[in-house]
């Protein structure tokens, strides 16, 4: 790449040496443990850093990725091209309360900001606490589970746009349905969000987050790398359901595997590709609709090449 060198020189004058590595194996970076290597990985540390990150990205004209915790992609084998903004709790996880509210750096890991919520006495976030995510990731997505989503509890994003403009989005302006955000095609980075919680019981609370961590050990197989669930619930279905009915749990292509605990997820048993994992998709997806005529849609985001 002929621009690394003068890139990686700039790159140095705004940010220090552990904010960013180049030909990143992005394995490391994803709950799949999948995917071939970054150009160049960067990691912010601040909602500062984000216009000059994307001023630099835009002067040598190379292609960028935003990515929270790396739990809901598969990064394709011969990795990604350009640079890659990661946001992480390491560097971009502050938690603060300020009242009903919770404020949270986009990097900051679900689990984290529930289990901060219920130290306060804030009630609503529960839902969240075994999803693998970062907020910001949450937000993007528009996660959810347990009957609770983002949608219900989100109040304000702060985000940064391509040309380098920090915005305020409210509520109303976050456009979030099932797993969709307006981030998924306005090309801004997430950087802090505001959560409105209600007051409520601490043990209560702490109760709740403890039924639905139960749930979801004792459900989903954790045991294994995977993206969480492969695909969108089809209207009035459940493709966990669909897939378990096909009689497809335990498939496998190459290191994929359709899992024996839960249909619903594909899992990496032990180096597999993601071309192994695109083949078995497509597989379940074909004997899904050859069986019941629903066609399923993954849910996990496919970058790179």
């Amino acid at each position: 790449m002929e621009w690394e060198e003068s890139f990686r020189k700039k790159l140095a004058e705004i940010l220090s040496d552990e904010q960013f590595i180049f030909h990143a194996p992005m394995s490391e970076q994803t709950t799949f443990k999948i995917g071939g290597a970054a150009d160049v990985l960067i990691f912010p540390s601040s909602t500062a850093d984000i216009p000059a990150i994307f001023n630099l990205i835009d002067e040598f004209k190379i292609p960028c990725t935003i990515l929270g915790n790396g739990s809901n992609v598969l990064v394709l084998d011969k990795g990604i091209r350009g640079a890659v903004i990661k946001f992480t709790d390491k560097f971009f996880g502050e938690i603060r309360a300020e009242g009903q509210k919770i404020i949270a750096g986009a990097g900051a890991k679900l689990k984290d900001v529930s289990n901060f919520a219920a130290e306060k006495n804030l009630s609503g976030i529960e839902f969240a606490v075994g999803i693998p995510g970062s907020i910001g990731g949450a937000v993007f997505m528009n996660a959810g589970a347990y009957g609770g989503e983002m949608k219900n509890i989100v109040s304000n994003v702060k985000a940064v746009s391509r040309n380098g403009e920090i915005k305020n989005f409210r509520a109303d302006e976050l456009n979030l349905g099932y797993r969709q955000s307006i981030f998924q095609t306005n090309g801004c980075a997430i950087c802090e969000v505001e959560l409105n919680l209600a007051e409520g019981n601490r043990d209560e609370i702490k109760n709740k987050m403890a039924e639905f961590t139960f749930k979801r050990e004792s459900k989903q197989p954790l045991e294994f790398p995977s993206a969480g669930s492969t695909f969108k619930r089809p209207a009035g279905y459940f493709a966990g359901t669909l897939i378990d009915k096909t009689g497809l749990k335990g498939l496998k292509y190459g290191g994929a595997m359709v899992s024996e605990k839960h249909a619903g997820f594909v899992v990496n048993i032990g180096g597999a590709t993601a071309s192994d994992v695109l083949n078995l998709i497509d597989e379940v997806k074909r004997r899904v609709k050859e069986m019941h005529g629903v066609t399923l849609m993954p849910e996990v985001r496919i970058l790179g090449e």
